[in-house]
């Protein structure tokens, strides 16, 4: 399966309302529950960016 951007952002988006939706269920206070989805947000960019760069130098170096 060969990766674009738009497959990329879909995938993302499904995995982070995956979470989202579990995170909701819990029984936290609603402020509670934006600041920890605020948190695996930028967790999940910066680890999708780190994801995408390794690939390239992957793919760069072979």
């Amino acid at each position: 399966m060969e990766f674009n951007r738009s497959k990329t952002i879909g995938v993302f988006g499904v995995l982070f309302a995956i979470i989202a939706s579990g995170t909701f269920m819990s029984p936290m206070t609603t402020s509670t529950v934006m600041m920890v989805l605020g948190g695996l947000l930028v967790f999940g960019i910066l680890t999708l960016f780190i994801g995408i760069k390794h690939g390239k130098h992957l793919a760069a170096n072979r």
